[in-house]
């Protein structure tokens, strides 16, 4: 049975997917990094992580804390005094890497501070970090990353932590889902998933898509990060959409054709402007925009709504069956007007 881990308000291994990002902000100032967590609660985030360089950044959790709404987790490296400072100070959970954390009685100190707050920890190896005992066992390879993240766990474990929540990312897709799928045989704790390193918007949303998506096709993954050199809300965007895609996930699924040569109209327009509307519900519906009248209908026919075009006329239909013809100037008032519709009914 998969192991609880709560961070904060949020339960990792109850069967649901947790959303996070980092922030991009100075830590040590407040302001800006609440301003942008609040962006990202908005957005739909769940949990938060944050980079603590020093004392100022350690300290300056508890206003953040005070400010925001979502489960706060400190980012640490090299530092034990750090990432007690952090708990202290309101942290819902660590990230720390038991190798560089320094030595055993540093890493007793952040475990002894993790029980008496009931704290978790989140341990785990990415293709950068590799110990050198492990990579030069196995290379770079599942194996390696796995043996380091059990023996990151193990290092925890003694000294009585067992809130853990485990991560083997690396910048290949295949070797990420390599690992995560190894990894997944062997433990029950919790896993954070996500390829990192992955990338600006499009190549990292590809590759994101890719290895979180097939992982959770697996019921691999508890909480998943789209790391991409963009924006944090940008990430937010794309888990929802994998989730989605995915089927684990409630919102409005958007379908549209990919358009050929029958198209007389803007459908991709419409199709960009619908997903726009509908993207922040969280009702179950699927709502469909086709380029054409030939097989729109047929194709969509399980849309809760749906349009499908011509040259002079648009056609709207529900279950299949065309309920409204109108002019094609005025498709896409009707149909988004109808859309806002739907999004109210109760």
């Amino acid at each position: 049975m998969k192991k609880i881990v709560n961070v904060g308000s949020a339960v990792l291994g109850d069967g649901t997917i947790k959303i996070q990002s980092m922030t991009t902000t100075p830590t040590c100032d407040a302001e800006k990094t609440a301003a942008q967590i609040g962006r990202l609660a908005a957005a739909g985030c769940e949990i938060v992580r944050v980079a603590v360089r020093d004392e100022a950044d350690a300290r300056a959790i508890r206003t953040i804390r005070d400010k925001i709404s979502l489960p706060l987790v400190a980012d640490i490296h090299f530092s034990a005094k750090l990432a007690v400072l952090a708990v202290e100070n309101g942290a819902d959970k660590v990230r720390v890497n038991p190798g560089n954390i320094g030595g055993e009685n540093q890493l007793r100190s952040v475990a002894d501070c993790l029980r008496a707050h009931h704290v978790p920890v989140r341990v785990g190896a990415n293709t950068g970090s590799l110990e050198k005992e492990h990579y030069q066992k196995y290379g770079k390879s599942a194996k390696a990353l796995v043996e380091s993240a059990l023996g990151n766990v193990a290092a925890f474990e003694k000294f009585g932590v067992d809130d853990i929540v485990i991560s083997v990312k690396a910048s290949s897709v295949p070797l990420t889902v390599e690992a995560y799928r190894l990894l997944a045989s062997l433990t029950d704790y919790p896993l954070h998933v996500g390829v990192t390193e992955a990338g600006t918007h499009e190549s990292g949303v590809v590759k994101s898509a890719i290895g979180i998506g097939a992982l959770l096709l697996d019921g691999i993954g508890d909480t998943i990060r789209v790391s991409l050199t963009e924006d944090p809300v940008e990430e937010i965007y794309a888990a929802k959409r994998i989730l989605r895609a995915c089927n684990l996930a409630g919102g409005v699924d958007v379908v549209s054709c990919p358009t050929c040569g029958r198209c007389e109209w803007d459908s991709m327009k419409l199709a960009q402007k619908v997903e726009e509307l509908t993207f922040a519900s969280k009702k179950n519906l699927k709502i469909a925009v086709m380029g054409c009248v030939v097989n729109g209908p047929g194709e969509a026919k399980d849309a809760d709504l749906g349009i499908a075009g011509g040259k002079e006329y648009c056609a709207l239909f529900r279950g299949g069956a065309v309920t409204q013809k109108i002019a094609a100037a005025d498709a896409e008032r009707v149909f988004l007007g109808e859309v806002e519709k739907l999004l109210k009914e109760e």
